[in-house]
């Protein structure tokens, strides 16, 4: 079963009045390649994030996001009542003494701003906030991980399409190989005549027979119809089979290279270039598997 690299996976997990909220997406990479973004107040499991990605997702370009949203009105400060209610009751025995009358919509909110009235409350995050930051990123990474098997069953189908064509391509070569053939024979034999000689026809035909030979391609399909056979078992039988692919496809490349340099024949090498059109669509689409 093969893998896309790329792909989406959300999560959320609710724990008293929050609710976690986990995001991952993934990218093409050589290598893991992993960004985690988390609020402060959970890094510490940013660790154990990042070795739950990297045994999951194995490669790619992963980011990591988590929020948090409060699902109740919550405060970041508290009030000390009783240093509210002494600052409060100076400030009217000063504006009584001089003979001020109280504005308390101007007195509230001085006093609120006044030393060590409102504190901040801890920012440190409980063992269930912290488990449930981590359960929220796992299961995120779940449906990132079911995205990719989605998304790698789609490339392997089309990979292994261009394949049946590339295959389909080089038997449509037979036909236009003995064609080649006599045509070459007919050309040197013309060239002769023109030049007026008479060579010895037994080592003429040994020399066209070498010179022919110099351009059969019976080995470069034989040896492509392999690749071809290979690149399908691999496809079929391995995990993370992305790179193995893509060396394959490099030896494929080999053979129709060669073939193409070979060909001396319109027809082939119209061929040949129908078979690299759609090795390059498969070089491209194996950079997207695991």
């Amino acid at each position: 079963m093969q893998k896309s690299m790329t792909g989406f996976g959300k999560a959320e997990v609710k724990v008293a009045n929050k609710k976690f909220v986990a995001e991952v997406r993934s990218l093409n990479s050589k290598q893991l390649d992993l960004s985690v973004k988390v609020p402060s107040a959970y890094r510490a499991v940013e660790f154990d994030i990042r070795n739950l990605a990297a045994k999951t997702l194995v490669r790619g370009k992963i980011d990591i996001f988590v929020s948090v949203e409060a699902t109740e009105v919550q405060t970041a400060a508290k009030i000390d009542n009783e240093m509210f209610r002494t600052y409060l009751r100076q400030v009217n025995d000063a504006l009584t003494y001089s003979g001020i009358d109280a504005d308390y919509d101007a007195i509230v909110p001085a006093v609120l701003k006044m030393p060590n009235v409102m504190s901040a409350e801890s920012a440190t995050a409980s063992d269930d906030e912290l488990q449930a930051v981590v359960r929220a990123v796992g299961e995120a990474i779940e449906a990132l991980d079911k995205f990719r098997v989605q998304e790698g069953a789609t490339l392997i189908a089309d990979l292994l399409a261009r394949v049946d064509n590339i295959e389909h391509f080089r038997d449509e070569i037979t036909p236009f190989e003995q064609a080649r053939a006599d045509a070459v024979r007919t050309r040197i034999r013309e060239q002769i005549e023109k030049l007026g000689l008479e060579p010895d026809n037994n080592r003429l035909e040994q020399e066209m027979i070498f010179y022919i030979e110099k351009l059969d391609i019976t080995e470069e399909k034989v040896r492509l119809a392999n690749h071809c056979k290979y690149f399908r078992e691999v496809a079929a039988s391995e995990e993370q089979a992305g790179r193995k692919l893509g060396f394959i496809a490099q030896e494929m490349g080999r053979e129709i290279n060669t073939t193409g340099s070979k060909a001396n024949q319109h027809d082939i090498q119209i061929l040949v270039v129908r078979m690299k059109d759609e090795l390059e669509k498969i070089k491209e689409q194996v950079l997207n598997l695991l």
